[in-house]
């Protein structure tokens, strides 16, 4: 294995050993707190330009499953056809696997998908350093090629439009109820829970103006970067809620794209939450949820307009997990519900999207 660098924004440097992919790259350090699961986290859209650090220390052992597709033309084990994250940082890489799904190592999936993968880094201590100074831009650097560095591009670059689909897809067609799915970065168990549920649903780019279709409610999808880059969408969103009370759900950046329309302002978090175990209320209730979540931005709720309400809390710190309309049926969660991989116990947000779609 090469001898890698990764050095941090501020200055801080990390020592480890490239598996997978061997080039340089740069992006935005983030860290992920599962314990599992970076076969969906790999290929989640919102990773793009992110360089995927995991906490939990052994990584690999369970190798990773085929790149196979069900009958509408869905991953049946990842949440996209392809790896977003720009690289993947973890303590201790495991080179033999066992598992019953498994066809491949981590590494050689990373060497054919060409993402670079480092290991022997002490990723509890990188954590802390990114808690308590944020997430910051970072460089993977070879040892023996010093003159190589990529530059880091994330702030203001529009990742959504690089992950998004570039035409019309559909799924289930001819089926119940129709759902226009706004693809800002959707992960493929999103599509899977709303096709489970007899839908048609029809995809449709981040950008593209929906309301001239005939449909009978509209979902917002997950997306990588800063939701206030997606300003077309937010407007297409507002037109549509001018012109009609159809039902809408969002996820994840859905959420933040919905509040946006509603009027309400977004905020970066200080390192975001990435993780199978972020604990949310459901306002005015004690009810609690254990969620899976991936998203650096959220919800400023004090800025959310009069006719809004929080729907879920973040127990942790307070910050908003969802929102719904006082009238309307509109509401969305920052959590993602589908929760591949992850806790299941909250995918009764699409219940209550389709059965809005018959009241």
């Amino acid at each position: 294995m090469r001898s890698v660098t990764l050095v941090l924004a501020n200055g801080v440097k990390f020592h480890g050993k490239m598996f997978g992919f061997e080039r340089p790259v740069a992006g935005e350090v983030v860290f992920n707190t599962a314990m599992m699961g970076y076969p969906e986290s790999l290929t989640d859209p919102s990773y793009a330009g992110q360089l995927m650090v995991l906490t939990f220390p052994l990584v690999g052992n369970y190798g990773v499953p085929a790149s196979t597709y069900d009958s509408h033309g869905i991953p049946n084990f990842m949440e996209s056809n392809k790896i977003h994250a720009s690289a993947i940082i973890v303590s201790d890489y495991s080179e033999e696997y066992s598992h019953w799904n498994a066809t491949e190592s981590l590494a050689d999936w990373l060497k054919r998908e060409e993402v670079p993968g480092i290991t022997g880094i002490d990723t509890r201590e990188l954590t802390k350093v990114l808690r308590e100074n944020g997430v910051m831009m970072g460089k993977i650097l070879l040892d023996d090629e010093p003159t190589n560095i990529p530059e880091a591009v994330y702030e203001g670059f529009n990742f959504v439009d690089q992950v998004s689909c570039k035409e019309i897809i559909r799924y289930n067609e001819g089926a119940g109820k129709k759902v226009v799915l706004v693809d800002c970065g959707v992960k493929a168990n999103i599509i899977r829970c709303l096709v489970n549920r007899g839908v048609e649903v029809v995809r449709v780019p981040w950008n593209y103006d929906y309301t001239h279709m005939e449909f009978d409610g509209l979902f917002l999808g997950n997306g990588p970067g800063d939701p206030d880059i997606c300003e077309a969408t937010v407007e297409i969103i507002r037109k549509q809620m001018q012109m009609s009370r159809k039902p809408i759900c969002g996820i994840c950046m859905g959420n933040q794209l919905l509040a946006k329309a509603g009027g309400a302002s977004i905020y970066k978090l200080k390192y975001g939450h990435r993780s199978h175990n972020q604990p949310v209320r459901m306002a005015g209730t004690d009810k609690c949820y254990i969620t899976s979540q991936n998203h650096g931005y959220a919800v400023d709720a004090s800025t959310l307009d009069k006719e809004w309400k929080e729907l879920f809390v973040n127990l942790n710190d307070g910050s908003n997990e969802g929102i719904i309309h006082q009238s309307n049926p509109w509401f969305s969660s920052q959590f993602h519900p589908e929760a591949c991989s992850g806790p299941v116990d909250t995918q009764f947000m699409f219940d209550l999207f389709v059965d809005k779609l018959t009241t």
